[in-house]
């Protein structure tokens, strides 16, 4: 079978045959539907800490082809996401869903399937175990592919918030891409608060609004953002804000435009670094660096999708093309999710 890998920092990924894998007791065999084409792919490819050689991809859905020796709950063909993060199952975080949160996950060995271990950018993957997977329902496994992280790691930071995500609260995304088009659905859906949505890319502006967005500010310019949003947030400043880049123009964005008692939240990689002053952030500022979510989550999110509350925007490719869509990712010209399909 054709596969995706990670060969080793600052190397391309390789399109390789391998075989068909098998799945040993209390694992699962799973045919491959969609993989997701995640942005922290490229930080991987760029300055991944693995040592050994495994097949990309931790956005995954598809079909159950194969049990393992002891595994119910599911049969062959159930349409299924996998949960990304393949926690101990036994620490008190596992005990609690957050397999995300793992005790383990320090390891420098593996996090999950295409973070460590071998993922979903294959015609086959094993699961190793049931606890792993989610029904999709009636769901298109290709349309939930990128439920599994590019929604459920807003949803993660955003429920987490909801204390601050008042009728009368303002709330600022900024990056509208995998996660950001998500998480603007997500708000929508679950709050009344004033989404100002962020972004460099005018195109991703007009999808933001298009999402339910009550704002748009252009961030090419950093002090007429700075400006444009403190005249929509008004004194009181911004509730919430996500970061979705992580890059320092747009964490020390934030951090200038959250108010007394807010929370800012930033879940991209991009880099950059929160300065701490005295009132920088504001007094009562609460920091949040959030990582995936929980499989209940998962669960959650996958019945706001069934509902039709929220829905992944997505450019499909053939597997074989990796390597190009990774560049185009690169070059930000992938609108909402890519997704590859075997």
């Amino acid at each position: 079978m054709k596969a995706v890998r990670y060969i080793q920092a600052g190397k391309p990924p390789e399109i390789v045959d391998l075989p068909r894998p098998e799945p040993g007791p209390g694992q699962v065999l799973l045919r491959v539907a969609a993989a997701g084409v995640c942005h922290s792919d490229l930080h991987l490819l760029d300055h991944g800490r693995f040592t050994n050689p495994f097949t990309l991809g931790h956005e995954n859905s598809g079909y159950i082809a194969g049990l393992g020796e002891g595994v119910t709950g599911f049969k062959e063909g159930d349409a299924v996401a996998v949960y990304g993060a393949w926690g101990c199952g036994h620490c008190h975080s596992c005990q609690h869903s957050a397999e995300n949160y793992c005790h383990h996950l320090k390891s420098p060995h593996t996090i999950g399937g295409g973070l460590g271990e071998d993922g979903g950018m294959a015609e086959y993957m094993i699961v190793p175990s049931p606890r792993q997977l989610v029904s999709l329902g009636k769901l298109d496994p290709v349309l939930a592919a990128p439920l599994s992280d590019a929604a459920l790691t807003p949803y993660h930071a955003i429920k987490a918030a909801l204390p601050w995500l008042t009728p009368d609260a303002s709330v600022v995304v900024v990056g509208i891409g995998g996660l950001g088009h998500m998480a603007v659905q997500i708000l929508r859906a679950l709050t009344s608060a004033q989404i100002i949505a962020c972004d460099i890319d005018d195109s991703k502006l007009a999808h933001a609004k298009a999402l339910g967005a009550d704002h748009l500010v252009s961030t090419r310019d950093a002090a007429a953002a700075r400006h444009a949003i403190r005249a929509l947030v008004g004194e009181r400043g911004a509730a919430v804000a996500l970061d979705f880049v992580g890059a320092q123009p747009t964490i020390d964005l934030c951090a200038s435009i959250v108010g007394f008692a807010s929370r800012l939240t930033i879940v991209g990689l991009g880099g950059g670094i929160l300065h701490y002053g005295a009132n920088k952030p504001p007094y009562g500022c609460e920091v949040n660096v959030p990582f995936w979510g929980t499989r209940a989550e998962l669960m959650e999110v996958i019945a706001l999708a069934e509902a039709g509350r929220i829905h992944s925007e997505v450019e499909r490719f053939p597997l074989e093309d990796a390597p190009k869509v990774y560049e185009r990712l690169r070059e930000g010209k992938i609108h909402g999710r890519a997704v590859l399909i075997p």
